[in-house]
């Protein structure tokens, strides 16, 4: 118990500033009108190709199994949000184009 008393007293600016950005990103977030939702997160979601090249440099280091273990997840779950957002990009923009009328129902 004395040492976490210690780590927080230690790192109470740092802890405080993590916990502000999150009340900032929740309160940002909340106020972002539906319609722009959903092109706002198919970009954040390409921005995880950092993490894809995080993960991969990772594994590139490991010294043991659990790094590995741990980096190989990372680019599967990074890999997976950089293709749902350009799925759910590529959904919305579909959305926007006209639709295809046959010449036979007019």
């Amino acid at each position: 118990m004395e040492e976490i008393l210690k780590f927080f007293l230690e790192y109470k600016e740092a802890i405080f500033i993590i916990i502000l950005s999150i009340f900032l990103g929740i309160e940002v977030i909340s106020h972002v009108p539906a319609v722009l939702h959903t092109p706002l997160m198919s970009g954040s979601n390409a921005i995880h190709g950092v993490v894809i090249i995080g993960a991969i440099i990772v594994m590139g280091h490991a010294t043991d199994t659990l790094s590995l273990v741990l980096g190989f997840i990372a680019v599967i779950l990074g890999t997976l949000n950089v293709v749902g957002g350009f799925v759910v990009t590529d959904r919305m923009l579909e959305m926007f184009k006209k639709k295809k009328t046959n010449k036979n129902n007019k």
